[in-house]
């Protein structure tokens, strides 16, 4: 039988040592947990982004362009993503969110013309942002490119593609 309070006490100083230590732990997990959300929603975007420049799938107006400026991407080509990373640039003053920049990596050895590997990037870019866009539901807050794409914390811009 402990007649001097002391368990009580210890008990105590273990249980706020361990809050105090978890609260930090928490916050860094969920930032950590929303920029992997959105790595994966730009994931999924240059996948589609992807698929519709491999397939030769436009929009209307992307489709006229491409008709009289870009023939070779009218017909099916083998697009594909070969990686994404990102590099944190800090916190921007003028958003007041922590800047990302995402660097695309693809492939498309049918496609060898500079400007025609420039618009399949565009494309590819446009769905990544997009996808960050409704991820966080916030389209409202962001121009028709989706250039920036927010998150409640970060802002994410894009890089040229970079084609390998």
């Amino acid at each position: 039988m402990d007649n001097k309070g002391q368990l009580p006490i210890e008990f105590l100083l273990v249980v706020g040592l361990s809050v105090m230590v978890l609260i930090p732990l928490i916050n860094g997990l969920s930032d950590e947990s929303e920029l992997n959300q959105a790595m994966s929603a730009a994931r999924t975007g240059a996948l589609q982004g992807a698929i519709s420049d491999g397939l030769a799938i436009y929009p209307q107006e992307t489709f006229r362009d491409y008709t009289s400026e870009h023939q070779r991407l009218l017909h099916p080509s083998g697009v594909k993503i070969v990686e994404i990373n990102y590099l944190n640039q800090g916190f921007h003053q003028g958003y007041q969110k922590t800047k990302i920049q995402l660097k695309i990596h693809a492939s498309a050895p049918s496609v060898t013309d500079k400007t025609d590997r420039n618009c399949l990037g565009d494309r590819i870019n446009f769905n990544a942002r997009k996808k960050i866009t409704e991820s966080f539901k916030t389209e409202n807050l962001t121009n028709a490119l989706y250039n920036p794409a927010f998150s409640g914390k970060y802002v994410f811009t894009t890089a040229d593609v970079t084609w390998e």
